[in-house]
């Protein structure tokens, strides 16, 4: 047996028992390679089962270990049969609901029966809930364990057994080889970073569960400084990186820019007239721009995009405009041919459905600088497609981009220079957020709307009261107004209660039979969408019955109704997005969002959120309290890594401390802020935007 005081913390996992060629390339891939890289692989939370949690006790998304005894269970006929099981202590009385069962599983359930439980509970409709606990019969005392039980983040083919075995040795290591404390050069901290890794990887068992559920233990808080300065510095090294290149110096020109604006039929506001002279400054650099503008729904960052375009092209330069999905892609293509062609400026479309020759064609013109603006979607960073004199990069609604995409359009840099980034968003980005995932960017906001737009009112329904929704909308669209329903699917599905946007097109067109009804979604042909909305723009379809494709980019003034299906499935922001889409007019606007029982106590804050404000930096920083960051910007869709231990808004007290210790190692200890990066974030420094 090898000696493991003699292995230290860099020792390569293939010196550890039970690590063989195989299971080192699937830990290698996953991003681990030695010992210390499994001592930072935290769990991302922990199973309570050290005690008995009685059934009125439960609380709702909280693991917990149930004892009692069965009263009765039988199958539940339906499209979808289902297996439910009474459980009753002496404090009350549980559901268990199984999808996936057999027919010889309900004689198990006995009434009388002990029972041991593990498993989440949730509200139901005849009080608490499980959905397939762990279960025991016949064991009045099973699960319960010593000490809160780690869960790690892993891969398929990697199981929570396996990672314990692996920190098992790891942490016997540890023992005699402690990593290095990178912060002692400037930070004398009273949790020794042995001891916190050790505690967070094996809480003792009287560890204060409720003190590690909301991440505020002496051990998180220590590993979480160290993360966020860590992050903090990659972000640095980044921008310090992209700003030791050069990019084309672009000279504002009035003429250009005056006849532009003298096209349009408003003014710009103040806030709008800010930001492009930010945007202008920073153009005039042969340093790149690293802006990200800001701005609530409707406050106009599109036209602050033209306008910085404009000047970009007026001095005989290109420029890429980025959208994450066809639909908003093909709005922005509209804008700006409508804004630019008629000032003789070539603006090009370029999507993954422009195949064949007209695809060839397109890419010929970007590659000869005939298409002076390329609008396009994901398509426009694919090998084969090549810039002439690319100066401008701007990338909208960028959290629904991967971190990759966004890199690869601006490394397609010319002889022009490295490309300026304009990074648009209409979600607000919380400070604790800007501070943190776009600290390598400089900050715009346009804080000002259009004169004209008028708050809409936000009401919440329950589903049951789906007619008289259905009448108000169709007394609406008779008077005149045209509205949207909002479907979470496009089919229906046995795995989500929710109202698909076919099947509710459908149910709206039998109750409605003298309203027109459109219908549109992802799985449409970019046509076939444009020919839809075209239609709705234009007042021939009163009703429009869509997914979450049209959550950002459509403009319809007349659009004063809006309803949203179980809302209670999608984020503030989202739906804050989706809302956007009336009050565009002078018109009276009203937003319902059309909740499913049961509604938790959670899912009902949210949504009051969204009923008591329309203020889209507010609803962001309730968001982040209430999701965290990783579902804010998008992370989890992008599979981009998360934080390892650092969680947001929980820690955001320690970010003035992470600045002030990062600007002390810049300054006195350079060679550990590369020990730090690579420490925390490795390979993925270039990616630590996300």
């Amino acid at each position: 047996m090898r000696d493991k005081t003699k292995l230290g913390a860099l020792t390569p996992l293939s010196s550890l028992k039970g690590v063989g060629p195989k299971l080192y390339d699937r830990l290698s891939a996953f991003g681990l390679t030695t010992v210390e890289d499994v001592l930072f692989h935290f769990p991302l939370r922990y199973q309570d089962r050290t005690r008995v949690t009685p059934i009125s006790s439960l609380k709702e998304g909280l693991d917990a270990v149930v004892h009692g005894e069965v009263r009765l269970a039988s199958v539940v006929p339906g499209r979808r049969p289902s297996l439910v099981v009474k459980v009753a202590d002496t404090s009350g009385l549980l559901t268990l609901r199984f999808f996936h069962f057999r027919r010889a599983q309900v004689n198990q359930f006995k009434p009388g029966t002990p029972i041991a439980l593990f498993g989440q509970a949730r509200p139901g409709r005849q009080g608490g809930e499980m959905i397939h606990p762990e279960y025991r019969l016949g064991d009045g005392q099973g699960f319960l364990e010593n000490a809160l039980t780690p869960i790690y983040p892993t891969a398929e083919g990697l199981g929570q057994g396996l990672w314990r075995k692996l920190t098992d040795q790891a942490l016997q290591i540890l023992t005699n080889n402690p990593p290095a404390d990178l912060l002692a050069p400037v930070q004398a901290s009273s949790q020794n970073l042995s001891d916190a890794i050790r505690y967070l990887h094996r809480p003792p068992p009287d560890a204060p569960v409720d003190q590690i559920r909301e991440w505020q233990h002496p051990a998180q808080q220590r590993l979480s400084l160290e993360e966020l300065i860590a992050h903090h510095l990659s972000l640095q090294a980044l921008r310090d990186k992209e700003r030791a290149l050069n990019a084309p110096l672009i000279e504002s020109n009035p003429r250009l820019c005056n006849d532009f604006l003298s096209t349009l039929p408003f003014k710009p506001t103040q806030a709008q007239q800010r930001v492009i002279g930010e945007i202008m400054g920073d153009l005039s650099q042969q340093t790149p721009m690293l802006r990200l503008v800001q701005g609530d729904v409707g406050s106009g960052k599109t036209l602050v995009a033209a306008m910085s375009a404009v000047a970009a092209i007026a001095s005989g330069y290109q420029v890429a405009m980025m959208a994450p999905t066809e639909l908003l892609a093909e709005q922005h293509l509209r804008n700006f041919r409508g804004w630019l062609e008629p000032l003789g400026v070539k603006v090009a479309w370029l999507s993954g459905k422009v195949r064949g020759q007209a695809r060839a064609n397109t890419i010929d013109t970007i590659a000869n600088g005939t298409a002076q603006l390329v609008v396009g979607t994901h398509a426009l960073f694919q090998e084969g497609v090549i810039f002439n004199n690319l100066s401008l990069v701007i990338i909208d609604e960028q959290h629904r981009f991967g971190v990759h995409q966004r890199l690869a359009l601006t490394e397609k840099a010319s002889s022009a220079g490295y490309p300026h980034q304009l990074v648009l968003t209409a979600t607000p980005i919380p400070r604790t957020l800007s501070m943190v995932a776009y600290a390598d960017l400089d900050n715009s906001v346009i804080d000002e709307l259009p004169p004209g737009r008028t708050p809409v009112k936000t009401s919440l329904v329950d589903s049951d009261r789906r007619q008289d929704v259905i009448r108000r909308v169709g007394l609406a669209c008779r008077e005149g107004r045209q509205a949207y329903w909002v479907c979470t699917l496009i089919e229906e599905s046995d795995n989500l209660n929710a109202q698909a946007a076919e099947a509710t097109a459908e149910l709206l067109a039998s109750e409605l039979p003298d309203v027109n009804i459109g219908l549109i979604h992802g799985r449409l042909s970019s046509q076939e969408k444009e020919e839809v909305m075209i239609r709705f723009a234009n007042g021939e379809v009163s009703l429009l019955v869509a997914t979450t494709v049209i959550e950002v980019g459509v403009d319809v003034p007349n659009a004063s109704l809006m309803i949203i299906e179980n809302p209670e499935r999608l984020g503030l922001a989202q739906l804050h997005q989706l809302r956007g889409r009336v009050g565009r007019g002078s018109t009276e606007s009203f937003c319902v969002l059309l909740y499913q029982q049961p509604l938790s106590a959670i899912g009902r804050e949210r949504l009051s959120v969204l009923r008591e404000s329309n203020d889209g930096f507010f609803i962001a920083e309730e968001d982040l309290r209430l999701r965290g960051a990783g579902e804010l910007l998008g992370t989890r869709q992008t599979g981009a890594a998360t934080f390892r231990v650092a969680q947001l808004p929980e820690h955001e007290f320690l970010l003035d401390e992470v600045q002030e210790i990062a600007g002390k190692l810049l300054d006195q200890h350079p060679e550990v802020c590369d020990a730090l990066i690579d420490r925390w974030t490795g390979e993925r420094q270039a990616f630590a935007r996300v």
